[in-house]
């Protein structure tokens, strides 16, 4: 085997940060307990909804480490984790064929998990979700590719919590009951502002950063002090939600058992406020991602206690 395999390897693996996968399942989860609890939970579309989401989540981190050594958001004053191209572990090149790649296996796997949920009879339902899937392959290459970002712009909270959330667990659940319950608005908003409150920590470690790229993030626009209370407010906005969907669709108490999951999104916000030097607010992120992919599990299984 060649010397540099093992070293490129683990550069690649490095490169599709696997620590944010945790965050893109939570969405999917929910959506899959969402479904069961309509007694339409389908294993398969759960399983092809799974591997989408991951091929996306990947194709976005290695759409965002070239977009952003490109356009120059990973610079050498960037305190945040190394990004590969900026590091030189893996060229510009062969991050671009990455980008190829996984745009590829997420449609592939899209186009599956489609046939497997509405086949040759729900034509016009396959088209609809499919123009969604290519948006969704849109947004993860273009947050920080192309002539204007959008990232660049500000506009990656609201992207986040419309892909994050609302798109990826209503569309979970429609995909396995082909059917829309309106409720079900309020547990993919909480999803949705968590990985946006999971965005907003990474966007303020990188302000100084951001600032010289002329990377207008939300948490640049704001500013460090009000970037940290736009925080509280992604995380009481979530926690509301979770609540309210409760009290909207009350079957029994078990259902509020994701409460115990509160803590951990109260001691986030305390130390993302307190913490002022990147490297400390870092961990954060990772612990924001756990803290949502728990409150998911303790949801599903709160509401099939309740059942």
């Amino acid at each position: 085997m060649n010397a540099e395999a093992p070293g490129k390897l683990k550069a690649w693996i490095s490169a599709f940060r696997l620590r944010t996968l945790p965050l893109s399942l939570s969405s999917i989860f929910m959506g899959g307990f969402l479904a069961a609890s309509q007694l339409e939970f389908s294993a398969t579309i759960l399983g092809l909804c799974i591997l989408t989401t991951l091929f996306l989540q990947i194709l976005s981190n290695l759409a965002n480490d070239y977009g952003d050594s490109v356009h120059g958001a990973d610079h050498a004053e960037r305190l945040g984790p190394k990004r590969a191209v900026q590091a030189g572990h893996i060229s510009a090149k062969q991050m671009k064929t990455g980008i190829v790649v996984f745009s590829l296996l997420s449609l592939v796997s899209g186009l599956s998990l489609l046939w497997a949920s509405f086949g040759s009879e729900g034509i016009y339902l396959f088209l609809l979700f499919l123009a969604i899937g290519l948006a969704a392959i849109w947004a993860a290459i273009t947050y920080t590719n192309g002539p204007k970002p959008y990232g660049y712009a500000g506009l990656g909270d609201i992207s986040v919590f419309l892909f994050f959330g609302l798109v990826a667990v209503l569309g979970t659940v429609f995909l396995q009951t082909q059917d829309f319950n309106l409720s079900h608005l309020l547990p993919a908003a909480a999803c949705g502002f968590f990985a946006t409150g999971v965005l907003n920590v990474n966007n303020i470690r990188d302000i100084v950063s951001d600032k010289l790229a002329g990377k207008n993030s939300v948490s640049v626009r704001l500013g460090a002090k009000n970037a940290r209370l736009y925080h509280w407010c992604l995380l009481i906005a979530g926690m509301a939600c979770a609540v309210g969907f409760v009290m909207w669709r009350f079957i029994g108490w078990p259902q509020f058992l994701f409460v115990l999951s509160f803590p951990f999104f109260i001691y986030n916000g305390i130390q993302v406020s307190k913490k002022q030097q990147p490297t400390e607010i870092d961990p954060y992120l990772k612990q924001l991602s756990l803290s949502t992919l728990l409150f998911v599990f303790l949801f599903g299984i709160g509401l099939a206690l309740s059942m």
